[in-house]
């Protein structure tokens, strides 16, 4: 799912020298922004669990296609609101077509793995992104990995060796984990885009709005040959994931918009528990203890990158 967002505004003075009144007014609008985060990433699970209800019988450049083409009409509003076509000018043409091709990659990554693999473990596999994003860094924006941050990644990568034991969960669909973790880069490789795009000035409603243009012309070119003409119950599948993940993700933007992502970043991992919660009531899927140990050595290793760099500003 695309969850491109502005920047997060700068950090409010710390609490304790703020008068009461002030301290209030001021975490009323953090208090929404993680309602918002919270709320989108229940919403994002939504879409997956659609995605999995279409069980596979619609090729991949089709949802993909859907997901886009039924999510610009939630969007225009934010086009208008940024003044129109002028919006669309864009100085950095071959980073929105890198954005594209990563974005691309990583849709078709995870929603092949909603068709064969449980909801919950696709949700844990896509929290590779950090690590992927770590590892990417290094010959993409000339980071240097120290020891602490390399082996964070090395035990987020084991927790997915336990994901894949026999007996786990996602033991039975290696191909499926080896397309979401193909994913996962792509979606390292959209956010290195964004994060430049972003450094040279590029709105975030010109990067939502070309991603869901391009990946609509490009999806609906590789629909043409295996089109299948879907039934009603498919169509209101195909169009409920692509205005589901619209609401999700302006839902995401607004929050990080009146929030610090060194607050609300660590509240998307709530999306494990609602997916575990759909597959279970929907599909009895039911985690077991390899992939419960799995997705707790990921999702910690996301968190200590995500403090080590967001919230203490350390690189190494």
């Amino acid at each position: 799912m695309d969850r491109s967002m502005p920047e997060a505004p700068a950090p409010a003075p710390p609490e304790t020298a703020m008068p009461a009144a002030e301290r209030d007014r001021g975490a009323a609008p953090r208090r929404r922004a993680v309602l918002m985060i919270l709320g989108a990433a229940g919403i994002f699970s939504v879409a997956g669990a659609l995605v999995k209800a279409l069980g596979g019988q619609i090729p991949l450049a089709q949802v993909v296609l859907c997901r886009n083409l039924f999510a610009i009409p939630a969007l225009l509003p934010l086009l208008w609101h940024a003044g129109g076509l002028t919006a669309l000018r864009t100085r950095q043409p071959g980073m929105h077509a890198l954005r594209l091709a990563g974005g691309l990659l990583g849709m078709v990554g995870a929603f092949y793995g909603y068709a064969v693999l449980p909801l919950a473990t696709v949700t844990a596999l896509g929290f590779t992104m950090p690590l992927f994003l770590t590892l990417l860094s290094i010959p993409l924006l000339g980071e240097r990995v120290g020891p602490r941050r390399g082996a964070a990644v090395l035990a987020g990568f084991g927790g997915v060796l336990l994901m894949t034991l026999p007996g786990g969960g996602a033991g039975g669909g290696l191909t499926g984990v080896l397309a979401v973790l193909a994913g996962a880069v792509g979606w390292a490789v959209a956010m290195i885009s964004i994060r430049r795009m972003g450094t040279a000035g590029e709105s975030n409603v010109t990067i939502v709005l070309w991603f869901a243009l391009g990946a609509t012309v490009v999806s609906g070119l590789a629909s043409l040959p295996v089109w299948v003409w879907p039934s009603p119950g498919q169509w209101a599948l195909l169009a409920g994931i692509g205005l589901v993940s619209a609401v999700a993700q302006v839902m995401m933007t607004e929050g990080y918009r009146r929030g610090e992502a060194t607050l609300l970043a660590p509240f998307e991992y709530s999306a494990i528990l609602w997916t575990t919660a759909f597959g279970a009531l929907a599909w009895a899927e039911r985690p077991d203890g390899w992939d419960a140990a799995g997705m707790a050595v990921l999702v910690g290793s996301g968190l200590y990158i995500w403090r080590r760099e967001v919230v203490l500003g350390l690189r190494r």
